[in-house]
């Protein structure tokens, strides 16, 4: 295994660099997230709008009205009433962009989403899906101000950006041949388009720019969570994800009073959760790190943490580094963290980097034994 170590030297990633560049031409990264779904009928709008096929090299054709309120029509499509050709049709915003082979930067409105980059609007089961086509960095910088508050100081920014286009390239890597690569939800990465950037977001992006965590030169499955409550855990035990990059560290969150929460929850809305009575409910099983795997219930029904934890809410038991104890009318749950705790905690982030470490250093700390490389 690979000493803890961040080299400072940052190497280009030349196998994975021709991976994602499908087209030499092709000026910047891309990627491809599903925004929401419609059901027969959608409207796009943007200054300078046109449309063309959803390809790389497409021509686009300039829309004299600005708008576009695109139909289904049994399997095809119509754009402002024409029949077009194809199962999706693409949008870009920005007279000066229409030719220039990758997405415009000026925002288009489509669904209730504002958004930078292109709008594909495609057939999807029986309805329409939207999908932001939008350069890495111009995703990113709506990303962190989804994922973290902007408040929190430059430096855990910057390592929370460096974290979010790993993900995302990991995540494009494997879902390549696929018409998105990522979902905008907690799911994957909470993307909020135009509305969620910020200048402390856009600067953190642009200070790291093109740089990504790397094992065996490959991107890392760089997750992250809120908070870990004072020790991450590993990523087989929160994930199922064995990886080496991934396992418990000490962090400073558990220090705060953010990283503290409780959660009281009657007989009733127990017994409704688990369709089964909560009596004699105790817990049975932890990892190493002290979250909880297992729960009992007095009939001696077996409940699995990240079951339970599901089945009573994520933002009411928000981590599984829970006590729980007895009350009157039900159980109260006392714990610590929010979120899975492997890999990147974001309140350990800022606690790191208010103590003076810089981006590098915290993300040597929560990701052991990964490399900080260049990729563009």
């Amino acid at each position: 295994m690979r000493p803890p170590t961040l080299p400072s030297m940052l190497r280009p990633v030349a196998l994975v660099l021709l991976l994602l560049s499908p087209l030499p031409a092709l000026a910047v990264e891309t990627m491809r997230i599903a925004m929401e779904d419609a059901d027969g009928e959608v409207r796009v709008s943007g200054r300078g709008l046109a449309m063309g096929g959803d390809a790389e090299d497409a021509q686009f054709v300039p829309l004299s009205s600005g708008q576009a309120l695109i139909r289904r029509r049994g399997g095809r499509l119509e754009v402002n009433g024409a029949p077009v050709m194809g199962d999706a049709v693409r949008f870009r915003a920005g007279a000066n962009a229409i030719d220039a082979g990758v997405p415009g930067d000026e925002p288009l409105r489509a669904g209730g989403s504002q958004v930078r980059g292109d709008v594909v609007v495609r057939t999807f089961k029986d309805g329409l899906q939207l999908i932001n086509v939008i350069s890495l960095e111009d995703y990113l910088a709506a990303v962190l101000g989804s994922e973290m508050p902007v408040s929190f100081p430059l430096e855990a920014l910057k390592a929370q950006a460096v974290a979010a286009r790993t993900y995302a390239l990991q995540k494009k890597l494997e879902a390549y041949s696929n018409a998105f690569h990522l979902g905008s939800s907690v799911l994957h990465q909470v993307y909020g388009g135009v509305n969620r950037e910020d200048p402390k977001t856009r600067a953190a992006v642009e200070a790291t720019r093109g740089e990504v965590l790397t094992f065996e030169l490959a991107p890392i499955e760089a997750y992250f969570h809120a908070s870990c409550g004072g020790r991450t855990e590993s990523g087989l035990a929160a994930l199922q994800r064995d990886l080496p990059y991934l396992r418990p560290v000490d962090c400073p969150c558990g220090k705060l009073p953010a990283s503290k929460w409780t959660a009281t929850m009657s007989d009733g809305e127990l017994r409704s959760a688990l369709r089964a009575s909560p009596e004699g409910l105790k817990v049975t099983g932890r990892t190493d790190t002290h979250r909880v795997t297992r729960v009992t219930l007095g009939d001696g029904s077996v409940v699995d943490g990240v079951l339970l934890r599901r089945k009573l809410g994520y933002t009411r038991l928000k981590s599984l580094d829970f006590d729980v104890e007895r009350t009157a009318h039900g159980y109260t749950f006392s714990g610590r963290g929010y979120g899975h705790g492997a890999g990147l905690c974001q309140w350990g982030a800022k606690a790191l980097a208010d103590q003076g470490r810089d981006y590098r250093a915290i993300l040597t700390h929560y990701y052991p034994g990964a490399e900080l490389q260049h990729l563009y």
